[in-house]
């Protein structure tokens, strides 16, 4: 664990803006101590990394929370997409400062503005932007949040990690037996009320994430004990059929 002074030496980022982060739901400390001082684990040091991405790509605090906060964001994906664009603008600079050299070597000659478009990068942050939050379940879940306030939202936030320590009891149990197949229909049924419509599709595609090793896995295991994010991505293929 890190204390948040330890955080903003090791990041850069002021303490201000990490208890302003607090404040905003946007990055939680992993626990606070008696005394009230914030403490952070590896896996809140993770969600900030993707936090100072987003933030070297210029989105609002506003659209990450909202990015990150979501159910089913793919961490693997984003990054790929952080880094598509990163290096669209790491080109774009190169760009520009080869024709400032051009122009400090031989003067202006000819008024070409082409190296000032950044159409490619807009359109490709658009078709980003697209993916993380224009989905149907995206739409429905940023309804269903909005409407909550910081108490709700944690309290649900809660009961959905609850669903994960009762699947990391049964993982002595067959992924086919009645009782798992119970709790997968009540996590299946949960994110509906609580997130969005969790179609059989989408609770697959969950189930993938949940077991791909990342802040989920992390997670899911925290809560049920190691190997029950991956129990549970197998006991919702069963569920799927697949």
């Amino acid at each position: 664990m890190m204390t948040v002074n330890e955080v903003s030496k090791l990041t850069g980022v002021s303490i201000r803006a990490l208890q302003y982060y607090d404040k905003i739901g946007l990055l939680r400390p992993t626990r606070y101590t008696q005394s009230g001082y914030r403490l952070y684990d590896d896996t809140a040091l993770e969600t900030l990394q993707q936090i100072l991405l987003f933030r070297e790509l210029e989105f609002p605090l506003k659209e990450i929370k909202e990015i990150i906060s979501r159910p089913d964001f793919d961490r693997k994906m984003a990054l790929e997409q952080q880094i598509k664009l990163l290096t669209m603008k790491k080109e774009r600079l190169e760009n520009l400062i080869g024709f400032a050299r051009e122009i400090q070597l031989k003067g202006v000659r000819t008024m070409d503005f082409s190296v000032f478009d950044t159409k490619k990068i807009d359109e490709y942050a658009r078709q980003a932007k697209e993916q993380w939050g224009n989905t149907t379940e995206y739409k429905e879940f940023e309804q269903k949040y909005a409407g909550r306030d910081k108490e709700e939202e944690r309290a649900v936030a809660e009961k959905l990690m609850q669903i994960f320590a009762e699947f990391g009891r049964l993982k002595e149990c067959k992924p086919e037996s009645d009782a798992v197949r119970r709790q997968v229909k009540k996590l299946q049924d949960y994110i509906t009320q609580h997130y969005y419509q969790c179609s059989e599709e989408t609770l697959y595609g969950l189930g993938q994430m949940y077991a791909d090793g990342g802040e989920f896995t992390v997670n899911i295991d925290r809560e049920g004990g190691e190997g029950t994010a991956k129990f549970t991505a197998e006991a919702i293929r069963v569920y799927c059929g697949r």
